[in-house]
């Protein structure tokens, strides 16, 4: 038994020396990115930035119509997507995403492919995105005629641009709005958008937010391809090193009598006293942080269900076809808003729709035929969703509030910024996984689906981590006092422990070098009494 304690408080005290600082690092950083995340644009964002579709088509030369577009760049066969906007080298361009094929024929993994690009004007497709065209790109997201925009060079990966959905729109652009805010811009390498943006003030707190808390200084480096496995251990280790001192501060605390100082703690010093009693309180907030945060890097792929991909085909009863007597661009945007940012073709329940995206607001809903205001029945599209898997629907909720699994996070955070309107669908399917779907029934456009696996996911992760809980976060500031106290308790007992490790450290390097000094110290004396003096 004193055996084994001895070997507690070893693994404790080293493991403590060598991750102390990066528990400091992570709950200071975590304060931080409440506040500020990680830069994204947001489709909020995006659509605000793009200027007017009329504006487009105000001028001499006539927009070309979806089908000619198509046709002149030989895309004519079944698309995925389809988009219009002022959006590429500001200039109408149609993005196009042909249908991924199906089956057997599908590329494993599945990877969202970047969309071809189409001038709108002359039927060309983009083959090269260069500086002049990003310059393009970024004046036009400026909405500024006179901005001072400087193109920076092209990145394949920066501190501000490590997400995997930028993946198919590398090389990047990066260039200097000159506004006011020391805007930053990315364009695709691929298709000429603005794929990102990130202001000075958002990137120089990231540096001490994000980009320290997700180890970033690991990423882009000779370290890039270990990232995964650093963060995976460090976590592990930091479990370890919690779990040995909440059983250390345990032991060596009196819950029964006194030590003979009077106090509960055998420490003295102020540094080891605080951090006993620091480790005692806030042992299970620190246990669940590490936890929770090693759950978020699905690591080994723990969460990864295998389950078969949503059948959209099925469900939009094929891929994207124009009709044959498709509405014309113009007609499209007399009927709605003037300020539509972007024209999407899309097929919801086997007809075919046009949504008009303003910056504010859902999408208005058109006929794609006659261009005239379209509604989704709802009972429609459970009907057609019901397809999404060849597994029976037990039940089919209409959520006009939110809950524990479909809410809304602020747009900064790591889950915020996405599409969550109500009211929604839920369709429970009965089969193995247990899925859930979430549908928007104003447009019948998949939200989101989950799991057994991925409802676990949110719980070891999402609740313990970032407390989203509802109750707790519709009531801000609450939710803000309540993690920012937790946090400050994490990060005192973190920096005492640095404060110990690196005296521990400097204890160890002095007995070290204590003999080896005094060695030093005789061989100079010796020498003095052999070698003859000078002087005059």
């Amino acid at each position: 038994m004193p055996h084994a304690k001895r070997w507690l408080y070893l693994v404790h005290r080293w493991l403590g020396v060598l991750l102390c600082a990066f528990f400091a690092m992570w709950f200071i950083s975590g304060m931080v990115m409440m506040y500020v995340g990680y830069p994204k644009l947001t489709q909020a964002e995006r659509l605000a930035h793009l200027p007017p579709l009329r504006s487009a088509i105000a001028g001499p030369e006539r927009l070309l119509e979806p089908a000619e577009a198509l046709q002149r760049a030989g895309l004519a066969g079944p698309l995925q997507d389809l988009r219009l906007a002022v959006a590429s080298g500001g200039r109408a361009v149609y993005l196009v995403v042909p249908a991924a094929p199906t089956g057997d024929a599908a590329p494993r993994p599945r990877r969202a492919p970047a969309p071809a690009v189409i001038d709108a004007l002359t039927g060309e497709r983009l083959q090269r995105v260069d500086a002049e065209h990003a310059l393009a790109s970024a004046r036009a997201f400026a909405q500024e005629p006179g901005a001072r925009i400087a193109h920076l060079g092209t990145i394949d990966e920066d501190a501000f641009t490590h997400s995997r959905a930028l993946d198919v729109h590398r090389p990047l652009h990066r260039l200097h709005l000159g506004d006011s805010a020391g805007t930053v811009v990315y364009v695709s390498g691929t298709t000429g958008e603005v794929v990102r943006d990130a202001p000075l003030q958002e990137r120089a707190w990231n540096y001490a937010g994000a980009w320290i808390h997700w180890l970033y200084p690991f990423r882009g480096n000779v370290f890039n391809g270990y990232w995964t496995d650093i963060v995976n251990w460090l976590s592990i280790a930091g479990i370890v090193l919690t779990l040995t001192g909440t059983v250390v501060g345990v032991l060596r605390w009196r819950f029964q009598g006194r030590y003979k100082t009077g106090s509960r703690t055998p420490y003295r010093g102020f540094m080891m006293r605080w951090h006993h009693v620091f480790g005692l309180v806030f042992a299970v907030i620190t246990f669940t942080w590490i936890f929770s945060g090693l759950m978020s890097m699905n690591p080994w792929k723990i969460f990864d269900s295998g389950a078969a991909p949503l059948r959209l085909q099925s469900m939009n009863g094929g891929p994207l076809v124009l009709p044959p007597q498709a509405a014309t661009v113009q007609a499209l945007l007399s009927g709605v808003s003037p300020n539509t940012r972007e024209l999407r073709w899309a097929q919801s329940a086997g007809h075919p729709l046009v949504l008009a995206y303003s910056p504010t607001g859902a999408p208005a809903l058109l006929d794609a035929t006659t261009a005239a205001p379209h509604q989704c029945p709802p009972g429609a599209v459970a009907e057609a969703a019901a397809r999404l898997l060849p597994h029976a629907v037990v039940r089919t909720d209409t959520l006009t509030a939110y809950d524990l699994h479909y809410y809304d996070r602020a747009t900064h955070t790591m889950t915020g910024g996405g599409d969550k309107p109500l009211p929604a669908l839920r369709l429970v399917f009965d089969d193995p996984h247990a899925t859930w779907v979430h549908i928007d029934p104003h447009t019948g456009a998949v939200l989101g689906r989950t799991d057994s696996y991925r409802r676990t996911s949110r719980w070891l992760f999402s609740m313990l981590h970032s407390w989203d809980w509802l109750p707790l976060l519709e009531r801000r500031p609450l939710w803000d006092i309540v993690l920012i106290v937790l946090s400050l308790g994490g990060a005192v007992l973190s920096a005492t422990g640095v404060v110990i490790g690196l005296r521990r450290l400097g204890a160890k390097f002095a007995f070290v070098a204590g003999p080896a000094s005094q060695l030093a110290g005789q061989d100079r004396r010796r020498r003095a009494r052999v070698l003859p003096t000078t002087g005059g």
